[in-house]
C-alpha cells in the first residue's frame, strides 16, 4: 500500500525525529504517536490499513500502540525472523504485529511466526495457531500485579484506567495477586547499556563514512552510546539472566502480569520533558520505562487499549507472559476486549 513513517534507524521513542516529519496522533494531531513505529500506529488507528508491522527494541511496538489506542504485540525473542530488518540491538530487536483488534493481531502473528535460517537468532518451534484460546474463559486464572516499579510514578489517569481494567478482569472471575519483583530498576539500566553497546556496534562503520547524514538527535544518542564500557555490557548480561530467573519464578505463581504500557499520556510533538508524580522526567525515558524490561528478557508483551483520558487520549495496558505464551496473552486480551466493548455499549445506551 505504501511506506509508513518511523524514527530514524528506530533509535528513539518520541517518533518525531524523521526525515519526513512527525507522524501525528489521530486522537490529537498535536500529540506524538510514540515511536519508533509511529507511522504504523497512526495508520492502523486511522483505519488506513487493517494491520501493520512494528519493530521493538525498547518498546517501539507497544509505545505507539498505547499512544494510538490499538493492539501491539512484541513476541518472544526469536519467534519472528528479523531477516531484512535494519538492526539496532542484536539481542533486543523484535518484530511484531499492530492491529485494531486482538483476533486480527493473532492472525497476523500466525503469518509472521516461524523459523528462519537466515536469522541466527530465530528459534525453531512447532507451528501453532495463536487464535486457539480466543473466546475461552479466564475464570480462575491468576493475574500478577507488580508491587513496585511498574506502578511507581504514574500519571493519575493512567493509574485509574489500569485499576478499572483490573476490576474488569476480576469481574470475569480472574484472580489477582500482588507480586514482588525487586531490582527491576537494575533491569532498566541493563537494557540501556545493552542497547547502547549494540547500537554503536551496528553503526560504528557507517558513522565514520556518513556522519553528516544522521539527524542530530540520533547522532547524539549514538555518540553517547560509545561511552558504554565493556564491563558494563558484561554486568548488563548478568542482570539479564537474573531478571529472567525472577520473571520465571513469578510465572510459577501467576499466568500473566498486568502493568501500564506507558506511565504517561501521549506528549506534545517536540516535547522533551514531562512532569510525572511531581518530578520532571525526560520524555524518552518515561516512554521507555515500562516496556524496556521485556526487551532485555525477551518475554512476550501485549499492549491493548484500556480506556481514555478526560482529554480523549488513549491509554494502554501491558500483559506480560512467559516465553512463547502469546496465545495465552491473546486469550486474556480478547476477554478484556469483549468485556470492555460490552461496558462501552451499556454506557452509550444509558447516556442516550
Amino acid at each position: 500500500m505504501g511506506k509508513l513513517n518511523t524514527h530514524e534507524f528506530a533509535y528513539g521513542s518520541t517518533g518525531d525525529v524523521s526525515h519526513f516529519g512527525p507522524a501525528r496522533n489521530p486522537y490529537d494531531l498535536n500529540k506524538m504517536t510514540g515511536g519508533s513505529s509511529s507511522g504504523s500506529g497512526a495508520a492502523v488507528a486511522s483505519a488506513l490499513c487493517f494491520g501493520a508491522l512494528g519493530t521493538d527494541t525498547g518498546g517501539s511496538i507497544r509505545i505507539p500502540a498505547s499512544s494510538c489506542g490499538i493492539v501491539g504485540m512484541k513476541p518472544t525473542f526469536g519467534r519472528v525472523s528479523k531477516y531484512g530488518v535494519q538492526a539496532l540491538g542484536y539481542t533486543l530487536d523484535h518484530v511484531g504485529p499492530m492491529t485494531r483488534t486482538i483476533r486480527d493481531n493473532a492472525l497476523l502473528l500466525n503469518a509472521l511466526a516461524g523459523y528462519d535460517e537466515q536469522d541466527s537468532y530465530s528459534i525453531q518451534r512447532e507451528e501453532e495457531d495463536f487464535t486457539r484460546y480466543i473466546g475461552e474463559s479466564i475464570e480462575g486464572k491468576v493475574i500478577g500485579i507488580p508491587s513496585t516499579f511498574y506502578f511507581d510514578s504514574l500519571d493519575d489517569e493512567v493509574r485509574n484506567r489500569i485499576e478499572e481494567a483490573v476490576a474488569v478482569f476480576q469481574a470475569m472471575g480472574a484472580k489477582t495477586e500482588t507480586v514482588d519483583m525487586p531490582n527491576l530498576s537494575d533491569v532498566s539500566w541493563a537494557q540501556l547499556k545493552t542497547i547502547q553497546s549494540e547500537a554503536y556496534a551496528v553503526h560504528e562503520e557507517h558513522m565514520k563514512q556518513e556522519v553528516k547524514e544522521y539527524h542530530p538527535e540520533v547522532l547524539e544518542r549514538l555518540v553517547s552510546s560509545a561511552e558504554a564500557r565493556g564491563y558494563e555490557y558484561v554486568k548488563a548480561q548478568q542482570i539479564r539472566q537474573r531478571a529472567l530467573e525472577s520473571f520465571k519464578k513469578t510465572f510459577e505463581r501467576v499466568d500473566v502480569l498486568l502493568t501500564p504500557t506507558l506511565p504517561i499520556l501521549p506528549p506534545e510533538i517536540g516535547q522533551r520533558e514531562i512532569q510525572v508524580g511531581g518530578q520532571n522526567e525526560p520524555v524518552r525515558a518515561a516512554l521507555l520505562r515500562l516496556t524496556g524490561p521485556t526487551n532485555l528478557t525477551g518475554l512476550p508483551s501485549l499492549s491493548i487499549p484500556c480506556g481514555f483520558s478526560t482529554s480523549g487520549l488513549p491509554i494502554g495496558m501491558q500483559l506480560i507472559g512467559p516465553s512463547f505464551s502469546e496465545a495465552v496473552l491473546y486469550q486474556f486480551g480478547a476477554a478484556f476486549e469483549g468485556a470492555a466493548t460490552i461496558s462501552s455499549l451499556k454506557w452509550e445506551i444509558e447516556r442516550v
